[in-house]
């Protein structure tokens, strides 16, 4: 079999691949966009691949193909209908990345909350050096306990999330954008209720057209203005322009974002322009990326790769 990785880097040049050569002839990009797709698989069987798109027209020649394997939990690149017409198996990685992002949720939150960066910079300044008492707490901040953790989106991610919170002394209120859970652990309530009643609001739900721009102006105006927006989910669920609004008019307190709506984020975005740090603070889509989680995703997919050679069906999405 001939594999060809379009998207090596996505993983980390400090993460070994080296154990999906074992399985076949390897050709290995470090990156693949758009224009070039076509190209690099035309003599693939098995493709591995996170963001270049996978669709009828890039895979047209590519006669060979017989499992695309995603080097993440999205498919959303990959037209999973052509896949199904040509009988192409697609198989993603799952749960790999649950620790990871739970995780950046509270790092975001704290940063936000405890207002980190002013208080890093009053000491590195050398203000709280010259000054003669023995403490500064000139911009004030709240604890979690008491408050109110809201969260849409409850799968591995938001139940992790919600147990760390609960740990913290948080009520754990949900959202269910699709309507389908069945989670009974925390409290399901209507996305009204979500929003007025969040002291923290942390968004970990797939993208959809249920989700697209769920946090629209209308949803910012309901929220408390001491609120923190948290999100790590997918950037279209928040809509920026929107968000931009409600941070420089004061609507809600602040935010947290590892997404936004385009990636890597446009010069244009308007949120780039808020350099209040106290207010908001924006990380590149690197909530999922641990060193583990990165390791995880490439021996994922490397036992998804056996499981088709053994004829075993393993985290195959999409009735592929």
């Amino acid at each position: 079999m001939k594999i060809v990785i379009l998207e090596r880097g996505s993983v980390g040049d400090d993460v070994s691949v080296d154990c999906l050569k074992e399985l076949g002839e390897t050709v290995i990009y470090h990156n693949t966009i758009a224009g070039e797709v076509e190209e690099r698989v035309k003599e693939a069987d098995i493709i591995i691949a996170n963001k270049a798109p996978l669709n009828r027209e890039t895979l047209k020649d590519a006669a060979s193909l017989k499992l695309i394997c995603e080097f993440a939990t999205g498919f959303d690149n990959v037209d999973l209908e052509y896949c199904r017409e040509k009988g192409i198996r697609v198989a993603n990685v799952v749960d790999y990345s649950t620790a990871a992002v739970a995780q950046h949720t509270f790092a975001l939150c704290f940063y936000v909350l405890e207002k980190l960066h002013h208080y890093d910079h009053y000491v590195k300044s050398g203000e709280y050096a010259a000054q003669t008492r023995f403490s500064n707490f000139d911009i004030p901040f709240t604890e979690l306990e008491g408050k109110v953790w809201g969260i849409v989106g409850m799968g591995n991610i938001g139940r992790r999330v919600a147990k760390i919170a609960e740990a913290f002394g948080c009520r754990v209120i949900f959202y269910s954008a699709s309507g389908n859970s069945t989670y009974t652990d925390y409290e399901r309530v209507g996305l009204d209720t979500l929003l007025q009643k969040s002291d923290f609001l942390s968004l970990h739900c797939p993208l959809s057209d249920k989700t697209r721009k769920l946090i629209n102006l209308d949803a910012l105006k309901k929220m408390k203005k001491s609120a923190i927006l948290i999100n790590v989910a997918r950037g279209p669920v928040v809509d920026d322009e929107a968000l931009y609004t409600a941070l420089t008019e004061n609507m809600i307190a602040g935010a947290g974002l590892d997404v936004t709506g385009t990636e890597p984020m446009q010069e244009s975005n308007p949120l780039s322009r808020i350099m209040d740090s106290n207010k908001l603070i924006i990380t590149p889509h690197l909530a999922w990326a641990s060193i583990e989680a990165r390791n995880r995703v490439v021996e994922e997919t490397y036992k998804n790769i056996k499981a088709f050679y053994e004829g075993v069906e393993r985290n195959v999405v999409g009735g592929c």
